[in-house]
């Protein structure tokens, strides 16, 4: 097992990783930026450390000053969270060089799932369906649009790195093909370092739905699927399981082309892999992260799985204790807080809070770094906390999502929570019958998203 873990991230992530270290008895060691010195997570670690200016380049993505700051207080392994250098290969190679355990795949792994032209030709290979489209990197604008022609309007314009929603752009016209190709590279190649893009055909009407798995050299344990259709500029806003458009047919069905997947990738540790699917019930392989994700506690809610501390005894060398689907109980829902004003396109909020009040009771989880006096910086993500409610059915988790809503008090700066109480009590969310356009579909519904509302 591992005796001391060095936290490469900040805010709610490291805080959730620094309990998950004390909860097996691992001693934790945070890590902050100048900006991040009263940070919750730095309080609660056993050691911190400053590895630099509020700027990420200089902190929290400075692979020489992690790695410096886990050789100087003794640390065996590294937990990169997720975010910053989570996904990053050559920081894996790093810590390896360094005889550090990076908790986390494998870099060869990381490696072909985290281009998403060479992913989607392993798992062709492993016989996980695909959404059509190109299996290599697009040439550039005249190659995007011959092959965009060939199979269909409308098409998706992704970036072959990252993710996030960057380096992405819908594309209806074949006009537009040209301008869209320009500004989704330009944006990849100052958010990833990599302009390289790939396209696929766009599915209309369709949910975003996840598989999250654990594996090791034995096997592969697929805990379910999250629905995270709710998105912002395909960024996740909301996210539950089960999933209201699966059955359980699809649901194995899906769960073992995401054990292909991992197979296929060579995969160990927490990982989810992403399906659309569409409005017959087919599905297709979009992507996999290769980290743990935001919305993994939904996944722990309903299988009563720990992942953050499987992940570290994954690490440490601990076999799974099985493999196969995951029995799942209840309903699980999570509503994440940002910093951010839906009523004028989700702007971000930076501030001071002048009062935090989280809900409590039965069902109840709030994962956060916030409390009363938190200066929350603009130099970083802008989620503040996750609030995740429990029910033995989605209508009971829908109940105690509007009551924990209604109990969550945030002053000082603006957050999505407003919105979020509007949208437990809007018809179609509480239908599950929503999609991925569920937010422009609902935008004459909701108030909140009304610049009129705040003025």
């Amino acid at each position: 097992m591992l005796s001391r873990v060095l936290v490469a991230n900040r805010g709610e992530c490291a805080v959730r990783i620094v309990r998950a270290c004390h909860d097996l008895g691992i001693e934790a060691v945070a890590v902050y930026s100048t900006a991040d010195r009263d940070g919750l997570w730095v309080e609660l670690a056993d050691r911190a450390v400053c590895i630099g200016p509020h700027q990420p380049a200089e902190s929290y993505l400075n692979v020489s000053n992690l790695i410096g700051a886990a050789e100087t207080t003794g640390c065996d392994a590294v937990h990169p969270g997720w975010g910053f250098l989570a996904e990053n290969a050559a920081f894996v190679r790093v810590c390896a060089d360094n005889d550090l355990v990076f908790v986390g795949p494998p870099a060869e792994a990381m490696e072909v799932m985290g281009d998403k032209s060479r992913a989607r030709e392993a798992m062709r290979a492993a016989g996980v369906p695909l959404v059509p489209g190109s299996l290599d990197r697009l040439g550039g604008a005249d190659q995007a649009r011959a092959m965009a022609a060939e199979i269909g309007y409308p098409v998706l314009l992704k970036a072959t790195a990252g993710g996030g929603g960057r380096g992405m752009r819908l594309v209806t016209d074949p006009a537009d093909i040209e301008d869209a190709y320009g500004v989704a590279s330009a944006e990849a190649l100052t958010s990833f370092g990599d302009g390289g893009m790939y396209l696929e055909r766009a599915v209309v009407g369709a949910r975003h739905v996840e598989m999250q798995v654990l594996a090791d050299d034995a096997g592969v344990l697929v805990l379910g699927e999250r629905d995270c259709s709710v998105q912002r500029r395909h960024q996740k806003l909301i996210e539950e399981g089960p999933s209201p458009a699966l059955d359980a047919g699809t649901r194995a069905q899906m769960a073992e082309a995401a054990r292909l997947a991992c197979a296929g990738a060579g995969y160990r540790n927490a990982g989810t892999v992403e399906f659309l699917l569409d409005r017959d019930g087919d599905f297709f392989f979009i992507e996999m992260n290769t980290r743990l994700q935001v919305e993994h506690p939904v996944s722990e809610l309903v299988t009563g799985r720990d992942l953050a501390t499987w992940q570290l005894r994954i690490a440490g060398g601990e076999p799974l204790d099985r493999t196969g689907l995951a029995d799942l109980r209840g309903h699980a829902i999570e509503f994440r807080i940002n910093c951010e004003d839906p009523a004028f396109d989700f702007r971000p909020a930076a501030g001071t809070i002048t009062h935090f009040r989280a809900p409590l009771g039965p069902g109840v989880r709030v994962d956060t770094h916030a409390f009363e006096g938190y200066r929350v910086p603009p130099f970083y993500d802008s989620l503040l906390a996750k609030l995740i409610v429990w029910g033995e059915d989605r209508a009971q988790a829908l109940d105690r999502a509007r009551r924990a809503l209604g109990e969550l008090e945030i002053d000082g700066v603006a957050t999505t929570a407003t919105l979020f109480a509007e949208i437990v009590e809007e018809p179609v969310f509480r239908s599950g019958a929503y999609t991925t356009a569920y937010l422009d579909d609902a935008r004459d519904r909701l108030r909140s998203l009304a610049p009129e509302v705040a003025a």
